[in-house]
């Protein structure tokens, strides 16, 4: 039996994790604190005792305080799994206003220097795969949410572009990638585009009205969201659907959106699946 082990069972992660349960694998998986379905990172003793046993590993962690916390406490038992796997960032590749980039682009000159290093260091591991994600979307976690919670916001910067993807495109890229090549792949959609862009289609499937286009500092956003819109760029995904036979099924966020509108919308809420 594959063995899996996920270090960080967050948002995408569990998504995987049930994927691969339903198709026969032994999944474990580790958090901050243990609960039913997860160990306690700082377990050594069990978390350990899955690594002697994985054949397969996956790290959602992200750095803390300049450092990569599974490479810190586990490094040194990772070598034994035949494929181990990284989720990072598209973050890593800096402000490009608003230029392509693929995978053969530097990384390390924008805000994320902790990620860029961390995903050097994972990249340093033989036989690794580090999926570059941009913005993660999905059930419970989109523009139509932040619309309809009145969180969503319109920012004056014309010519701003972003990639996202949806997270069942992310799951079906990782599937895709336990019988592909090591190395480093974007896994993104077909169609960078502005928030705006974004949260205007998202009023518009609801039925409510845009809101209002301010400035950032009429927005009142956190430092973090902030850090959001410096930087600017489109992310180019050709390697994984070469290499990996990956293609998103979501290609771009109006299919995305109107797929996650219709599992939630009256007529259609009896027959949604619950999301994670």
């Amino acid at each position: 039996m594959s063995r899996l082990l996920i270090f960080g069972l967050g948002y995408t992660a569990s998504r995987f994790a049930a994927h691969l349960r339903m198709a026969g694998w032994h999944v474990a998986a580790t958090r901050r604190g243990a609960g039913p379905d997860a160990l306690a990172f700082d377990d050594q003793a069990a978390v350990r005792a899955e690594l002697a046993v994985a054949t397969h590993i996956l790290s959602s962690v992200p750095p803390a305080d300049g450092h990569d916390p599974v490479l810190d406490h586990y490094g040194d038992a990772l070598g034994q799994a035949r494929w181990i796997g990284y989720l990072s960032s598209t973050g890593v590749y800096g402000d490009t206003g608003g230029a392509w980039v693929d995978e053969t682009a530097p990384i390390g000159t924008g805000r994320r220097n902790a990620r860029a290093a961390a995903d050097a260091a994972w990249q340093s591991l033989p036989d690794a795969r580090i999926f570059r994600l941009p913005g993660i979307y999905g059930p419970g976690r989109s523009a139509l949410d932040r619309v309809r919670s009145g969180h969503a916001h319109r920012i004056a910067l014309p010519d701003q572009v972003f990639s996202r993807v949806h997270v069942d495109d992310i799951v079906a890229g990782l599937v895709a990638g336990l019988a592909g090549p090591p190395g480093i792949y974007n896994l993104s959609d077909d169609r960078p585009a502005s928030q705006n862009d974004v949260i205007e289609y998202a009023c518009d499937l609801l039925g409510l009205p845009w809101p209002p286009l301010r400035t950032l500092d009429e927005a009142g956003l956190s430092p973090m969201a902030r850090g959001f819109y410096a930087e600017n760029r489109r992310v180019a995904n050709g390697k994984a659907k070469r290499l990996l036979g990956w293609h998103p099924a979501f290609p771009d966020y109006r299919a995305g959106l109107r797929a996650l509108n219709a599992t939630t919308s009256p007529t259609s809420a009896s027959a949604a699946p619950a999301p994670d």
